[in-house]
């Protein structure tokens, strides 16, 4: 590690990621609607309880098999405020684009925007061009930041898991950031493997009622399911998490550029996936509602909650254990 840097792994969602965020955003910023660095804050305004996010997209390359880097920067910013337990209304879009873009690529990536947009019943509220000289920006890069209506009920954070609880995941993982990497590496994959980018809201919707049984609701960015359920441990030692290897979702094509490159999927980004810890007795209807819904059909219980002391383990399939930890080093940047 070069000391006083900023290295490309601290933008591939792991350790490095975290600890840039601990030791230079929190002791400024942690306080208020950004203490313990939630996807989403919630906030007030007038009496209305809001859910308020933003994130950037400098995704490398910007067409990908499965999606694009508009269509990824919808998604991103509604389902950040989807498992934060919120309904999506309004997002901004900021471009930065390079002198050199061609304008058909930029109309493309605005239609793919405003396509995801619509699917999602979001509206583009504002926005922001700017324009830098060439070789200062990579083609272009996406702002987005979204506002939603905060849904009742939901009271998630790691303070509410107890074990016995319920590790659902909504699909197959780490899709997207196999079809990322086997375009960047000139892979063809075509027919085998998409990214899993879209919109998660409507299966966050769907739990309603059951709002008050989800403990903890995230989507498996950058770090993958590894970072998700690590992070979701934080501070505490009186639980753990353990997956049981033979229950966890992975595409076929997931598996072969994973085998090829010599990547963990549990380290690998989705882009419309949930990953949802619940209490026992709700796992059932949960993944009824989700499996009637496309985005969820793949549904499944991977885990649950144990009295490990701060680990996540995985049961593999001939009957062992290992540890998942958070992933080092330069795994996938510029995965979203």
């Amino acid at each position: 590690m070069v000391e006083g840097k900023i290295l490309l792994a601290h933008g591939g969602g792991g350790r490095l990621s975290r600890e840039l965020v601990e030791r230079h955003v929190g002791p400024r910023f942690a306080a208020g609607p950004l203490e313990g660095f939630p996807d989403a804050a919630r906030v007030s305004v007038g009496g209305a309880s809001l859910v308020f996010t933003t994130d950037s997209f400098v995704v490398s390359p910007r067409r990908f098999p499965g999606g694009d880097i508009g269509c990824l920067a919808v998604h991103g910013t509604v389902n950040d405020i989807a498992v934060s337990g919120g309904r999506p209304r309004w997002l901004s879009l900021a471009l930065i684009c390079e002198e050199g873009l061609p304008l058909a690529e930029l109309d493309d990536v605005l239609d793919s925007v405003a396509a995801a947009a619509a699917r999602c019943g979001v509206a583009i509220a504002t926005g922001d061009t700017k324009v830098v000289a060439r070789g200062q920006c990579d083609g272009l890069y996406v702002n987005t930041a979204g506002v939603g209506e905060a849904l009742p009920g939901f009271e998630m954070g790691a303070a509410k898991l107890r074990p016995g609880d319920v590790v659902l995941a909504s699909g197959d993982l780490g899709d997207h950031g196999m079809a990322v990497m086997a375009a960047r590496a000139g892979m063809n994959v075509e027919g085998r493997l998409a990214s899993d980018t879209g919109p998660v809201h409507r299966l966050v919707l769907a739990l309603d009622e059951l709002a008050p049984a989800v403990r903890f609701m995230r989507d498996p960015t950058r770090g993958g399911a590894a970072s998700v359920l690590n992070e979701m441990l934080g501070d505490r030692d009186d639980i753990g998490i353990v997956l049981r290897e033979r229950d966890l979702p992975f595409s076929e094509g997931a598996r072969a550029v994973a085998e090829v490159v010599g990547a963990d999927l549990l380290h690998v980004a989705s882009e419309g996936r949930v990953l949802l810890v619940c209490a026992p007795d709700a796992a059932a209807v949960i993944l009824d509602r989700w499996r009637a819904l496309p985005e969820g059909a793949g549904a499944r219980a991977i885990g649950e909650v144990t009295r490990d002391r701060g680990r996540v383990v995985l049961e593999t399939a001939i009957g062992g254990r290992r540890l998942v930890d958070v992933p080092q080093g330069e795994l996938l940047p510029r995965i979203c």
